[in-house]
């Protein structure tokens, strides 16, 4: 017999069925509740509420788990490469060899924009944040597609949409970030693998030869792994609804940049290096702000460290820590943020005060010195996590709507005024 959880409203018992996952994960299935009952949850942040079921990515917090399709985070860091887990999340297994190739040259066929497109990009002003220029261009770029809007097209033509935004984002994004330094944008070389690419629009001129670090790409290429899905986020749970009206896939990914943009999102690694900077600036050595941070008293939190679902530490910290290490030592920098950057891990690591909260550095802490590390802007970390998170919300959208779930409508319990007439203007 299945299992049931029995809920009593006004001496009336009303049973739920629990619904199981592959991971013995249970969940209460409320679906009938209004229904049958007139009552529904309220559940703030949605923090105990499952929005759907998904085969794409497991999280255990509490254990420090994380999957893509049952694979070991650590092994794809160490054994993949981002196009191969971009396959991954998107269509459900590995690829073999012949379909890693298809994929691969249907990407690297699409990476150019439409010339019209540089009417828009340089329209913006230096100053404008690549997040936005990149979630406009997003939408902006499904007008030169308007096949893209037909929901009931066959599975090529969606194919070929999903190998476009792949394809296409890490152009828009270095143009973002050209844009933001004052420098001409460089198109996408073919030659190039799609990290490669990516590095070698980002940072070659036109005033000398550029060749991309190997040391560089293999950073690059670990961070986009580790950030490509994270189960239902903010961002993804906003591809997810968005998608639920029908809307194109550009448009909803554009809709899960605009959501990433946030600082309680993925500006967190923004917002480490702009604590460092302001540790640095204010003189007072690193101990004045780890006693800050442990003040409940004081507002100051201490960005980078801890994690809102993991409970231990961050198993994408563990991995990407080596790549930073690697990144820094190749580059030889002089750099009292990162300086400082090295101070605050070797505290937190050691500090009962930390390790007793779980106040480990995360992937957010590391991200952020890597970048740094490269000379990228600040205002550009966001821009790589959403190059990063494209797969997964790819997978979260092709997932939806090959389930047919239906359009996203959460209810509200009303607490505002209650009928009233009204009033002409002169008598209020």
């Amino acid at each position: 017999m299945s299992e049931t959880v029995q809920v009593i409203i006004d001496n009336k018992t009303y049973e739920l069925p629990v619904v199981e996952g592959s991971e013995n994960e249970k969940a209460i299935d409320i679906s009938k509740l209004r229904a049958q009952t007139g009552y529904i949850t309220l559940d703030t942040g949605y923090k105990n509420t499952g929005a759907t079921t998904s085969g794409i990515t497991f999280l255990d917090g509490e254990k420090g788990i994380l999957r893509y399709r049952g694979y070991p985070i650590e092994q794809l860091a160490e054994k993949a490469d981002f196009l191969e887990v971009a396959y991954l999340l998107i269509y459900g297994e590995l690829p073999s060899k012949n379909e890693y190739s298809d994929f691969k040259i249907n990407i690297t066929n699409h990476t150019l924009i439409h010339e019209d497109m540089r009417v828009f990009l340089e329209a913006y002003p230096t100053k404008a944040h690549p997040m936005g220029i990149l979630a406009a261009s997003l939408s902006t770029i499904s007008t030169f597609y308007p096949e893209a809007q037909d929901p009931n097209r066959p599975k090529e033509a969606i194919d070929l949409t999903i190998h476009r935004l792949l394809a296409k984002v890490p152009t828009l994004a270095a143009w973002a970030y050209k844009n933001a330094v004052g420098q001409p944008v460089v198109y996408p070389k073919n030659k190039y693998d799609y990290c490669e690419n990516f590095v070698n629009m980002m940072f070659s001129l036109p005033a000398y030869e550029y060749s991309p670090d190997p040391v560089v790409v293999n950073a690059l290429n670990k961070l986009l792994i580790l950030h490509a899905d994270h189960e239902q986020n903010c961002s993804a749970s906003t591809v997810r609804i968005v998608g639920s009206s029908q809307a194109n896939l550009y448009a909803s990914v554009s809709s899960g940049v605009s959501a990433l943009w946030g600082p309680l999102h993925g500006g967190a690694n923004q917002a480490v290096i702009e604590m460092l900077e302001k540790i640095m600036n204010d003189g007072g050595g690193l101990m004045k702000w780890i006693n800050k941070a442990k003040d409940k008293q004081d507002p100051f939190r201490l960005m980078g460290f801890g994690h809102r679902v993991y409970k231990n530490f961050d198993p994408r910290a563990k991995i990407i820590k080596k790549a930073a290490d690697d990144v820094l030592s190749k580059m030889g920098i002089v750099d009292p943020v990162l300086e400082i950057a090295k101070e605050l891990e070797e505290v937190a690591l050691n500090d009962d005060y930390f390790k007793s909260r779980g106040l480990y550095p995360n992937v957010d802490f590391y991200s952020g010195i890597i970048y740094r590390a490269l000379d990228i802007p600040t205002e550009m970390f966001t821009v790589m996590f959403a190059l990063g998170r494209l797969p997964g919300w790819i997978a979260q959208w092709k997932e939806m709507s090959e389930e047919n779930q239906p359009i996203g409508r959460p209810r509200q319990v009303y607490t505002g005024a209650k009928e009233r007439d009204y009033l002409d203007i002169n008598k209020r």
